[in-house]
């Protein structure tokens, strides 16, 4: 999936969850997320990390819905 669709679906929906080509998977918040379209990468603050991830390794993008915390 080409990265402008993904940040696309995040200004839609606000936060989404992404699956990259390896099969991981980060949650990507609106506030927190830079898309750096010329290098191709995505880079995310994490609470305890930055992360900088291939735009182009997304495979998969879904909606994140509020949820209670248990």
């Amino acid at each position: 999936m080409r990265m402008e669709q993904v940040k696309a679906e995040l200004e839609r929906w606000g936060e989404v969850i992404v699956t990259l080509a390896s099969g991981r998977k980060f949650e990507l918040h609106i506030g927190d997320t830079e898309f750096d379209l010329q290098n191709r990468v995505i880079r995310i603050t994490g609470p305890a990390a930055h992360f900088v991830l291939d735009g182009d390794e997304i495979e998969h993008v879904e909606m994140h819905f509020s949820h209670p915390v248990e």
